[in-house]
């Protein structure tokens, strides 16, 4: 009779709970059109449910009941997007519509929190990263704490540049809308960098690959970042003070014209910058006057359903004024301690002022069946750059007393070297670069009726000429006097040790092409798989090169229960035609032969979206990607600070291995951290040099088969921690630590065979910022009379900058003696410094 009760009890209380079921429903449409998405896949990676939208848009979706969930919505030739949905009882049904755009479209995804992943590429929004503790400015700067396999280089918190895997940072792609974004060339130093192209305060969000990206993209050896500004609907503004400077923004849309798809649309921003209080930690003291202004538009006009125009502008302006007065510098070890101490006359007067702007008319004439998108693009970017300083330091290089127990620690027991250093410039440098672009896009898709299949084609094309006009004339010398004779000693006449004049002017035209199928497959239940394999050729009629670089990636992703796994691997052929500076060799004398620098690579990728425990409701993401890079045909190089110093002919081969790997998600809920390890080795050889190195305890010097690049960094460690105190997410606090084993250099002038045979120290940094949230809209019923309730938010942080207060080096001065020897004294990058920063929005 018990048993019978029992299963009886089951029957009555259990079934009812299996046949408990619980949906989402809705209809996915067309965000420009608003119609309706048919065949768009949505899928639930913790159950395994598909379901697909119909002939009107609509599905129906079972969920998982009383556990939050990942929705994703894709279809090719839109965007694919992915949102974090809150746990469900049983027997209930919720209606999420959902809001798709095309692909290039430039048009905001309305599920706010996406992550997406198209092409291998990380896609990233940039709210969360308003608050970093950053020292430039600059939005690059966060790069290497949210993409994979950057690292800031020599330059340290003075510098936006990056390198990424072995490359430096002339072999980066930065698109903003379409359009390419150049730089100023002369910049020798991070105390002379501006305000970078982008404005994170107009970005919508970010899409960035480390290698291996897609035919669609330019010509370049290692990364692509690829920016999209908001296309705002509302009117928004925002105001930022520190320190450091300060910005502004302000943004908004309303309709212009009789048809409700005639909207006009703006994003207005404004940046200065001032680095004096932060240089003013520096060794060498002096006035420092930096003043870095940016001011930038970009508007669209939405003529039909069909038609939009869009224009952007940017005005930008760095002058950099310096008086030095003095410097001392001590290094060396516990037995040997040096100090340098120099007394400057003269100054350095910098100006660099680019201007870009561009026009773009995009046509999507039909979204609902073979939807295709075409798009026509013309900018220009104009740069004139003056570097100008007449600098005489008077040195003195002394032996310091370095033990403990003598009564004369710390004080001069030797003088190693006096002289002068008497550096001297006056280059100009003014350029131009115009192009014209189409570029378009077709997608087939097919679905098998009496089957969970879909399948489908996107075909993208593009074709781009351009034209670049280069005015460069440099004049430099630096003169070395030690115990008053002039460097290089001869008896016979005086030399200076180093000159260099040259005057240089060339007019060139680049034209380009290329074309890429992106096949995808999927069936209901079991996989998506993503193949991409495209074609770019160029030529250039300036070295009458003319190349083919293929390209391919596949993306795998197995629908298997529990797990949201994929996997990739990609490569090609890519091809870095030269620009100007490749083409001009450390004599001023500009080689129009350099043919474009190669590699061979190949990206193995593994992405794994997983929940860790109880620690938030939204997935953590974790990527690792391996890659190998053949290089040839390399243009050799040396660094110097920032500067990139080129050889001016095809005179290297190399190679770059490495691991890349990032954690991302929220330790804390509601504030997302990322965690990024990267190791690599970059590796070289200068065609016919037998490259040399010594070992401790041997007397002979041991042949090699290659040396270090100038960026080979073992590790690097970025970690972007955010927390808030317990039940009070308005304080915050943001913790920024970068940590890099040192870069290699060699002796100034000889550094052929023995190459790069020196590291700088490695380089560690703490930055941390702690934030309050004085004011949030949502409180105005509670305080109506607040002071601050003109604005929807306000941020008070207070940012520490190199909370340890370590030294880390940029670059070195060399000394150099009458009897030829040679010492490098570091030059030190920023001390510790506390900034106030004060953000509104409106």
């Amino acid at each position: 009779m018990i048993r019978l009760i029992f299963t009886c009890s089951l029957i009555l209380f259990g079934i009812p709970a299996l046949l408990a079921q619980s949906f989402i429903s809705g209809r996915v449409t067309d965000a420009l059109s608003e119609d309706a998405i048919e065949l768009a896949t949505l899928f639930i990676p913790e159950s395994n449910a598909v379901a697909q939208t119909d002939n009107k848009g609509n599905y129906r979706i079972q969920v998982p009941i009383g556990e939050a969930f990942s929705l994703r919505i894709s279809r090719v030739g839109y965007r694919e997007i992915t949102t974090d949905v809150r746990a469900m009882p049983g027997n209930a049904e919720r209606t999420l519509n959902i809001a798709m755009i095309p692909v290039d479209a430039g048009v905001e995804v309305i599920v706010t929190d996406s992550r997406l992943e198209e092409g291998g590429m990380i896609v990233e929004g940039v709210e969360e990263l308003k608050l970093l503790p950053t020292t430039t400015g600059n939005f690059e700067s966060v790069l290497p704490h949210i993409a994979l396999g950057a690292s800031s280089g020599t330059g340290g918190e003075l510098s936006s540049q990056y390198n990424v895997r072995g490359g430096n940072y002339d072999e980066n792609l930065v698109y903003v809308n379409d359009f390419e974004i150049y730089r100023p060339q002369l910049i020798r130093a991070g105390q002379q960098e501006g305000l970078t192209f982008p404005n994170i305060d107009l970005i919508r969000d970010l899409s960035f690959s480390s290698g291996g990206f897609e035919a669609k993209y330019g010509d370049k050896l290692s990364s692509v970042l690829d920016i999209k500004y908001k296309r705002p609907d509302s009117l928004a503004a925002s105001v930022g003070l520190s320190a450091l400077g300060g910005s502004a923004h302000l943004e908004g849309s309303f309709q212009a014209g009789k048809s409700r798809y005639q909207r006009f649309r703006y994003l207005i921003g404004a940046r200065y910058k001032t680095t004096k209080y932060l240089l003013g930690s520096l060794d060498v003291s002096g006035e420092y006057t930096p003043n870095f202004t940016d001011v930038q538009a970009y508007v669209t006009y939405d003529l039909s359903r069909e038609w939009q125009i869009g224009l952007i502008g940017n005005f930008n302006r760095s002058v950099y004024q310096f008086i030095p007065q003095s410097r001392t510098t001590a290094l060396g070890l516990i037995n040997f301690a040096l100090q340098l101490y120099t007394v400057y006359e003269g100054q350095e007067i910098d100006d660099f002022t680019t201007a870009m702007g561009g026009v773009s008319l995009t046509y999507l004439p039909d979204r609902d069946h073979n939807p295709i998108f075409l798009k026509f693009l013309a900018s220009t970017f104009q740069s004139r750059e003056n570097e100008r300083f007449d600098i005489l330091g008077y040195y003195s290089l002394r032996q310091i007393e370095s033990d403990l127990g003598s009564d004369s620690f710390g004080e001069v027991i030797a003088e190693l070297g006096t002289g002068t250093q008497h550096q001297w410039a006056r280059n100009y440098l003014t350029s131009q670069v115009t192009n014209t672009e189409h570029k378009g896009g077709i997608e087939w898709q097919r679905a098998v009726q009496g089957e969970t299949k879909t399948s489908s084609h996107f075909l993208q094309w593009s074709v781009k000429f351009q034209n670049e006009q280069i005015d460069d004339h440099i004049n430099e010398w630096e003169r070395l006097d030690s115990a008053g004779y002039s460097l290089p000693y001869d008896t016979n006449f005086v030399q200076v040790f180093y000159t260099l004049k040259s005057n240089n002017t060339l007019n060139s035209n680049r034209l380009s092409a290329s074309i890429q199928d992106t096949y995808t497959w999927q069936k209901d239940s079991v996989a998506e798989w993503r193949v991409s394999a495209g074609l770019r050729a160029a030529y250039w009629d300036l070295n009458q090169e003319a190349f083919i670089s293929p390209r391919a990636q596949v993306i795998f992703q197995p629908y298997a229960k529990g797990k949201d796994i994929s996997l990739r691997l990609s490569g090609g052929l890519y091809y870095q035609p030269p620009f100007y500076r490749e083409l001009r060799g450390l004599d001023g004398f500009v080689n129009t032969n350099v043919r474009s620098q190669k590699s061979a690579h190949i990206v193995g990728g593994f992405t794994w979206d997983f929940y860790w425990g109880n620690l938030s409701p939204k997935h953590f993401r974790f990527i690792t990607e391996i890659y190998y890079k053949k290089l040839w045909d390399l243009v050799s190089y040396d660094i110097d600070n920032v500067r990139i110093r080129y050889s001016g002919d095809n005179d290297a081969t190399g190679y770059v291995m490495g691991i890349d790997m990032r954690l991302n998600g929220e330790f804390v809920p509601g504030a997302e951290s990322w965690i990024n390890l990267s190791f690599l080795r970059a590796r070289e050889q200068i065609n016919g040099v037998q490259h040399l190195k010594r070992e401790i305890g041997i007397d002979e010097a041991i042949e090699v088969d290659d040396v270090a690049r100038p960026t080979d960094q073992l590790m690097t460690l970025s970690v972007f921690f955010q927390d808030y105190l317990p039940k009070n997410e308005n304080f915050k606090m943001h913790l920024n630590l970068t940590v890099g084993t040192g870069l290699p250099y060699g002796l100034r002038g000889n550094n052929i065979v023995f190459r790069n045979t020196y590291r700088f120290s490695p380089y560690h940094r703490v930055d941390i910022g702690f934030s309050v949230l004085l004011w949030d809209a949502i409180r105005k019923k509670e305080k109506p009379k607040h002071f601050l309730r003109f604005t929807q938010k306000t941020w008070l942080s207070l940012e520490v900058f190199n909370l340890l207060k370590v030294q880390n080096e940029a670059s070195n001065t060399w000394i150099k003696t009458i009897f030829n020897q040679q010492y490098a004294i570091p030059n030190y990058l920023t001390s510790r410094r506390i900034n106030l920063r004060l953000r509104m929005e409106f």
